[in-house]
C-alpha cells in the first residue's frame, strides 16, 4: 500500500514508533559495545598467585608429584629437600590463569547475550507501546481538525449558523478554527444578502407588473384593429411571463430559507392535486399524463412547497417533451418519480439543468420557461432533507427521483 494512502493519524503514529525504535536501537548498541569493551579490559588484568600456608594449618596439600597409588605400590621417590621441580609452580599458575580467563570470557558472553536478548524484547514491547501511545496522542491532537471536517460536511446553505467556537490555547489549530468561523460568517452574510435581494426585488416588481397588465387591458380594450389586438396579446403574454418569473424567484427564495413551519403532509394527495391542475396543459400539448401511487404516505414538511415541487417536476416534464410523448408520475411510499419522453440528454449535462436559468434550449424542444423549474425542485427537496436524482429516461428525456426521508 502506498504511503499516501495511509491515514495521517496512522502515519504520525508510525513516525513516533520508528523514531523510538531508531533511538532505542542506537542506545542498545551503544550500551552493548561499552559493556563488552569494559568487561574485556577488566578480565585482561586477572592474575593468579600462590597463597602461603597460614600458621594454623595442620596439614599441607599434597605435592603435585604425590598422587594416589594402589596399596602396596612403592611411591615414587620424593625429591630431596631444597630441590624444586623445574616449571612445576609456573605450569600450575598458567593453567589456573587460563581457566579463570576462559570462565570470565564465558560469563561475559553469557551476560551480553542475556542482556541483548531481554533488551531486544523490551525494545519491541516499548516500540509497540510507543506506536499505540502515538496514535492516541495523534488522535487527541487532531481532534479539532476532525471537528472542522465534520462541521464542514454537515454545513449547507440552510445551516450556515453552525460555528466551531474552539477553546484552548492560541495555537495553530485554534487559529484554523477561528479562520473557519470567520469564513462561515462571510458566507452566511453573503447568502442572506442574496436571498433578501431576490425576495425584495420580486416583491417590488410584482406591483408595477400588475399595474402594467391592467393598463394594457384597459387602454387596449375592444374594439381594436387586428394589428393593435395582436400587439395587446403580445404585451399581455410578456407581462404574464414576467409575473411567472417573479413568482418563481419568490418561491426559490422562500425554499432557500428553509422550512419555517412543518406539519404532517399527505404526499399522495398533494401529488394528485398538482397533477390534476396540469392535465389540461398535457391535453393541449397532446401528451399522455399517467399517475400511479400506492398507499398514502405522510411526510413532515411544508404542504405548499411540496405541491410546488410536484408541480414544477410535472411542468418541466410536459414543457420539454415531444408532441406525442407521455409523462409518468409514480409515488411509491416516500419515493416520487417523474419520467418523460423526448430528446436524450447527455449525462454530463444533466447536473447543469438544476442550476438557475440554465437550459439546454437547442437540445430540448421547449421554447418557454426560464430555467428555474428544476432549481426550485432541488431547493425544496433540500429544505426537506433530501436531494433529487436525475438520469436519462428509458425512451429519452429525463427520469427525476425524489426520496423523502
Amino acid at each position: 500500500m502506498a504511503l499516501s494512502r495511509i491515514p495521517f493519524r496512522t502515519r504520525l503514529a508510525l513516525a513516533f514508533a520508528g523514531l523510538f525504535l531508531l533511538a532505542g536501537t542506537s542506545l542498545l548498541a551503544f550500551v552493548v559495545l561499552l559493556a563488552r569493551h569494559g568487561t574485556a579490559e577488566k578480565t585482561a588484568g586477572i592474575s593468579v598467585s600462590k597463597t602461603p600456608a597460614t600458621p594454623h594449618s595442620t596439614a599441607s596439600p599434597p605435592a603435585p608429584w604425590e598422587s594416589a597409588h594402589p596399596a602396596g605400590a612403592t611411591p615414587p621417590a620424593r625429591p630431596p629437600a631444597g630441590h624444586t621441580r623445574p616449571g612445576a609452580v609456573d605450569g600450575t599458575q598458567s593453567e589456573a590463569i587460563a581457566l579463570v580467563k576462559q570462565t570470565a570470557h564465558s560469563v561475559q558472553i553469557t551476560a551480553l547475550e542475556q542482556m541483548l536478548l531481554w533488551s531486544v524484547i523490551g525494545l519491541v514491547l516499548m516500540t509497540v507501546l510507543a506506536a499505540l501511545t502515538g496514535r492516541w496522542l495523534a488522535g487527541r491532537a487532531l481532534r479539532p481538525v476532525s471537528v472542522v471536517t465534520e462541521t464542514a460536511l454537515r454545513m449547507s446553505e440552510q445551516s450556515l449558523d453552525r460555528r466551531l467556537a474552539l477553546t484552548g490555547p492560541d495555537d495553530e489549530l485554534h487559529r484554523l478554527a477561528d479562520a473557519f468561523d470567520f469564513m462561515t460568517d462571510r458566507l452566511q452574510r453573503s447568502f442572506d444578502s442574496q436571498r433578501r435581494f431576490v425576495a425584495n426585488a420580486s416583491h417590488e416588481l410584482r406591483t408595477p407588473l400588475a399595474v402594467q397588465r391592467t393598463t394594457i387591458e384597459v387602454g387596449l380594450a375592444d374594439p381594436l384593429t387586428d394589428d393593435l389586438a395582436e400587439t395587446r396579446e403580445d404585451l399581455l403574454t410578456a407581462n404574464r411571463e414576467a409575473e411567472q418569473l417573479i413568482t418563481s424567484l419568490l418561491l426559490l427564495a422562500r425554499s432557500d430559507r428553509g422550512l419555517e413551519r412543518t406539519q404532517k403532509v399527505d404526499l399522495a394527495q398533494e401529488t394528485d392535486t398538482a397533477t390534476s391542475d396540469l392535465r389540461h396543459v398535457a391535453k393541449e400539448k397532446g401528451i399522455a399524463l399517467h399517475t400511479d401511487s400506492d398507499a398514502p404516505e405522510r411526510v413532515t414538511g411544508d404542504p405548499v412547497l411540496l405541491r410546488h415541487l410536484v408541480s414544477n417536476l410535472v411542468s418541466n416534464a410536459l414543457r420539454y417533451n415531444r408532441t406525442d410523448g407521455r409523462v409518468e408520475v409514480r409515488l411509491h411510499g416516500r419515493t416520487l418519480t417523474v419520467t418523460n419522453t423526448g430528446p436524450p440528454v447527455a449525462p454530463d449535462r444533466i447536473e447543469d439543468l438544476f442550476e438557475p436559468f440554465r437550459r439546454l434550449a437547442r437540445d430540448r424542444t421547449g421554447t418557454t420557461g426560464h430555467g428555474l423549474g428544476l432549481s426550485i425542485v432541488r431547493s425544496i427537496a433540500r429544505a426537506h432533507g433530501t436531494d433529487p436524482h436525475a438520469e436519462q429516461g428509458p425512451e429519452g428525456g429525463l427520469r427525476v427521483t425524489v426520496r423523502f426521508p
